[in-house]
């Protein structure tokens, strides 16, 4: 008490010329109490001025007592309060067992509350000041856009210098962060709250996966080093997820003759398109690419105005638009990007290198810019994942992937797709993922696709199990079995994630096998494909592929797409 009488004479007197002895008075009380007295004074929540305060806290909720009349002490109530919640301060303490209590006003009833948990400014909301890494983040310039700062691997610590906003449950959307010289803005989903939380695999599921491998080492990665936290699925009410598609593919070349393709999707029963959108080539030009990838805007397919117009009319007939990007197998990135190219003397192929985090935001600022420019309802990433040659670049010292973070060739792959899905959500629209039909199976393919890894992000996972692709031996003559086969594996891996995506399948649409056909490919050959599928349960839907959008193959294979 005696600071406060001494604070309080120096304000009466701040206009005389006693100010001066009472300051010389008041450093001789600090100085006879000691550096615990002036700790005490500026102790958070011991200010008597009442008034609005908001719940803070270094957690998403924090505790909230009630006095027990009968034993003249706190209780602690059943419920919490979330932390950014504004409450009323009533100017009342109360002490108990060396802890000091704020009485506030809430939702029509009073509580006690730790007197450090009450902020008088919102930026003091959240307190804590470190935390730790437990799903591979990635470093964000900023919390506006994509673009990507840096890297921080599981186990990681951080510090927190700040924050962006708190969600319903109290929880950070993004926090900034410092980290070995880095600054910049990660996910907080992705943050725990210490190293052994961090450390720690997610068992039940991780338990399934960690001791999985080939027979002979593929250099893909170990299923130990992936992540297996449950990724939650959005759904977004103004674009409700297509869960029984049947797709048409359509190229860029196709855009300019869309009526006919439209005319033959409507009398077919064809729900939704498959859209092109960057293949070896764009479809159309981009800003995106105008920027980052010039050459790519120098050989597209169409003009915006061909390709806008063909969107609306693919809107107008009630079609959901998935966008399809063809993420690392991009020659005019790789020519416009040397330096984020694989270069190997195993083949003279230019393939980007999934290692890039400049091919990631490339990719994912045109998928952005995709849906800002034509509202497609999903973006379909394909060829996500290292070079078909990649265990032989791997065996190769010759070889450099542009490895910065030392990443397995499965973990950058699912680092992408986290990266893809956080941005991409954003804007109420869905992500699918395109993957080999190999990688269902129980190791890490060469090339770092594992289906239950994958699965575990997107929204969307769509295997392709063309009936010429599962080796020399005729695999194509009895589709039915050859997807049906297909299909056990991939409902034992959904089955081994808590996340699992929506299968929607790429199924054989040309005359197999592709390198020398000898089976047509009529439509009883794509319904046997369907079939298998939804024998096995596999009820999300197929698109039918066919390289060059073929019109009069699609007109052959139409009554499969009404099964």
């Amino acid at each position: 008490m005696i600071k406060k009488r001494i604070r309080k004479k120096y304000y009466k007197r701040r206009n005389s010329a006693a100010i001066k002895k009472v300051l010389i008075a008041l450093a001789a009380v600090v100085a006879a109490a000691g550096i615990a007295a002036a700790v005490y004074y500026y102790m958070p929540g011991l200010s008597v001025s009442s008034g609005v305060r908001y719940i803070a806290g270094t957690g998403a909720d924090v505790d909230l007592y009630y006095y027990d009349q009968y034993d003249s002490h706190l209780l602690k109530s059943s419920d919490t309060i979330i932390r950014g919640t504004e409450v009323r301060y009533t100017g009342e303490n109360h002490s108990e067992n060396g802890q000091t209590f704020s009485i506030i006003e809430y939702d029509g009833s009073t509580y006690y509350v730790d007197s450090d948990s009450l902020a008088r400014d919102p930026a003091d909301i959240v307190r804590e000041t470190e935390k730790w890494v437990r799903t591979s983040v990635t470093v964000y310039k900023n919390n506006e856009d994509s673009q990507i700062e840096s890297f921080i691997k599981k186990g990681e610590q951080v510090n927190i210098t700040g924050y962006d906003s708190l969600g319903a449950d109290g929880a950070v959307s993004m926090y900034e962060i410092e980290y070995n010289g880095i600054t910049g803005w990660v996910y907080g989903k992705y943050l725990a709250d210490s190293a052994s939380e961090a450390n720690a695999a997610y068992e039940s599921v991780y338990n399934l996966h960690k001791d999985r491998e080939f027979t002979s080492e593929l250099y893909g990665g170990s299923t130990e080093e992936l992540d297996w936290y449950p990724y939650e699925k959005p759904s977004f009410e103004d674009n409700e997820l297509l869960t029984d598609a049947r797709s048409m593919y359509i190229t860029g070349d196709a855009v300019e003759n869309i009526d006919a393709y439209l005319e033959l999707a409507e009398e077919s029963g064809v729900n939704s398109v498959v859209l092109n959108i960057k293949d070896t080539y764009l479809t159309t030009t981009f800003d995106t690419a105008a920027e980052l990838s010039p050459s790519a805007n120098d050989n597209v397919c169409v003009s915006e105005e061909v390709f806008a117009e063909a969107v609306q009319k693919i809107k107008d007939a009630g079609l959901y638009i998935i966008a399809r990007i063809v993420v690392f197998n991009d020659m005019y990135y790789s020519a416009d990007h040397p330096e984020d190219t694989i270069e190997t003397d195993v083949t003279d192929t230019a393939w980007v290198s999934a290692y890039s985090r400049d091919a990631w935001y490339y990719n994912v600022a045109l998928a952005e810019e995709v849906i800002e420019k034509y509202c497609v309802n999903e973006i379909q990433f394909d060829y996500i994942r290292f070079p078909d040659t990649a265990y032989r670049m791997s065996l190769d010292e010759s070889t450099d992937f542009k490895n910065t973070y030392n990443e397995s060739k499965a973990e950058a792959i699912q680092n992408f797709l986290y990266y893809a899905c956080d941005q991409i959500h954003k804007y109420g629209v869905y992500v699918s993922a395109d993957v080999f039909g190999e990688s269902a199976y129980r190791y890490i393919t060469a090339y770092g696709q594992y289906w239950a890894a994958i699965s575990n992000v997107v929204d969307v996972i769509s295997g392709m199990p063309y009936t010429d692709h599962f080796g020399n031996n005729d695999t194509w003559s009895d589709p039915y079995a050859t997807l049906s086969s297909w299909a056990e594996s991939v409902n034992l891996r959904q089955s081994e994630i808590e996340t699992p995506a929506l299968v929607r399948t790429w199924i054989t649409g040309y005359d197999v096998p592709l390198w020398n056909p000898t089976v047509e490919c009529d439509a009883d050959y794509v319904t046997a494909q369907i079939q298998a599928l939804y024998d096995a349960g596999i009820t999300g839907g197929f698109m039918i592929w066919h390289g060059s959008s073929s019109l009069s193959k699609y007109e052959q294979i139409s009554p499969a797409w009404s099964y």
